[in-house]
């Protein structure tokens, strides 16, 4: 077998970035398991043919924030982002929608009165973005602007229930703060969910919420194409169940869940660091829906036809419940619903005249109860006539998810529960992506910053396998 500089386990945003990373240095080989590479970021006919849906990542707040993304050149092999009129719509049952604009005070006109306080509060956080992604997008380190960061911290410590009714006095800012904090899969009555709505919030008016034209597989193609432009290998079809499987490497990155990294490299990790891997907690799964449509989705809110990605779960009060409901095992009657529809800016991905919508809800980790009515009613709701619409749906739930992708433990699709604990200590505070056997590091969703289609924690995985 060749020997490489450097082996990456997993194809998955976070492994190809760590790959093309250490690309710049040395040989390196991707192995995958599955037969197509991409992990969470892949498109594919999941209803009917000419169809085109993402597989699970839809829209990338922070893919353009990423500082990894950013130093590479992914225009220049294939990646166009497509930035809707407005990131999202949150529509109420009085027919009207509070819109996520790009600008601060285009979002606050949709406020009532609420309109001053969204400013003041999101207004110095978009000022701060451009130094503070850098430090919300790495490990716990010396920050680059400390004040820009503990002004920061001071509200996203917070409950964004508790953060919500102190800043806005007004039920439609509350209910999209709070349909912002609910991407987190948490209670939103812990702490620190505050922080997931205001780096959603400040990215939508930095950086927008766009998707990549021909959808979420464009992202790994760009960065596949990236890594075999500077010599690197990918194989599929490559399943890795022990260490003593992998060619020989000077360095090691697993793209894997703790718990696949105790599977594969075990034996030689020392017991008190594979309890920590045991330990370490997933979430909430999710149960997704994408549908072939045969006209856009009728909503009664026109702003929600401007929006690229949609939230469906009404009020803050409802939204809350909902997700307290799923963090107690528990299936609500109105999960709360994020929607993406991007055929209505991108027509590339359905036959003349036809449209994609997918969708998505919690549920509790391993869940095998099926939420298609749940969601389908949510979306009627909101948009009366939208089951006429429907020419073909792909239902998966919890199982589905993670036959699909390994890291998906449980339907789980965030890389692991995101709480303050956890947030820290990811799979440790020190040293998060180095493991205790010399040349082996985690580079998953499962180390800082965590979830999302951003390639940082295989950014930093690398540069840490680096300075080694």
């Amino acid at each position: 077998m060749r020997h490489y500089d450097a082996v990456v386990v997993g194809s998955g945003p976070n492994g190809l970035t760590a790959a093309v990373t250490l690309a710049e240095h040395g040989s390196v080989c991707v192995l995958e398991a599955e037969p197509t590479i991409g992990g969470g970021a892949k498109s594919a006919e999941l209803t009917l043919p000419g169809y085109l849906h993402d597989v699970c990542s839809a829209v990338h707040p922070l893919a353009v924030a990423s500082p990894a993304f950013e130093r590479l050149p992914l225009a220049e092999h294939g990646l166009e982002w497509i930035h809707p009129a407005a990131p999202l719509a949150h529509p109420f049952d009085d027919g009207t929608a509070a819109t996520l604009e790009r600008s601060l005070r285009g979002t606050g006109a949709t406020l009532g009165c609420d309109a001053s306080a969204y400013v003041r509060l999101l207004g110095p956080l978009v000022e701060d973005w451009p130094a503070l992604r850098h430090d919300l997008l790495a490990p716990p380190r010396l920050p680059r602007r400390p004040s820009a960061l503990l002004r920061f911290a001071a509200l996203g410590i917070l409950p964004a229930e508790s953060l919500a009714t102190r800043a806005f006095s007004g039920g439609r800012a509350r209910a999209l703060f709070a349909g912002l904090a609910a991407h987190g899969a948490l209670p939103l009555d812990r702490f620190p969910t505050a922080a997931i709505a205001l780096v959603l919030a400040t990215a939508g008016h930095a950086t927008g919420w766009p998707f990549p034209r021909g959808g979420a597989g464009r992202i790994t193609g760009a960065l596949a194409s990236i890594l075999r432009s500077r010599g690197g290998v990918i194989e599929t079809g490559r399943p890795i169940r022990a260490l003593a499987e992998l060619p020989s490497a000077r360095a090691a990155l697993l793209d894997v869940a703790p718990r696949a990294l105790v599977r594969i490299a075990g034996a030689v990790l020392p017991r008190r660091y594979r309890r920590r891997l045991s330990r370490f907690r997933h979430g909430p799964a999710a149960f997704k829906l994408d549908w072939a449509l045969s006209e856009p989705i009728p909503w009664r809110a026109e702003a929600c036809a401007r929006a690229g990605t949609v939230h469906l779960g009404g009020t803050l009060r409802e939204i809350a419940a909902a997700e307290r409901a799923v963090w107690s095992g528990r299936h609500p009657e109105r999960p709360f619903v994020l929607l993406a529809q991007p055929t209505l800016f991108d027509p590339t991905r359905a036959p003349e005249g036809g449209h994609v919508a997918w969708a998505y809800c919690h549920v509790p980790n391993g869940s095998g109860r099926g939420m298609t009515d749940a969601i389908e009613a949510q979306v009627e709701r909101f948009a009366p006539g939208f089951r006429d619409c429907v020419v073909a749906r792909s239902a998966r739930g919890p199982a589905d998810l993670e036959r699909g992708n390994a890291n998906y433990v449980g339907g789980e699709i965030g890389g692991g529960v995101q709480d303050l604990r956890q947030t820290l200590s990811r799979p440790r505070l020190l040293n998060p992506y180095a493991t205790p056997r010399r040349g082996l590091y985690l580079c998953s969703a499962s180390t800082p910053p965590g979830g999302g289609v951003h390639g940082m924690c295989g950014y930093h995985a690398a540069r840490a396998a680096l300075r080694r």
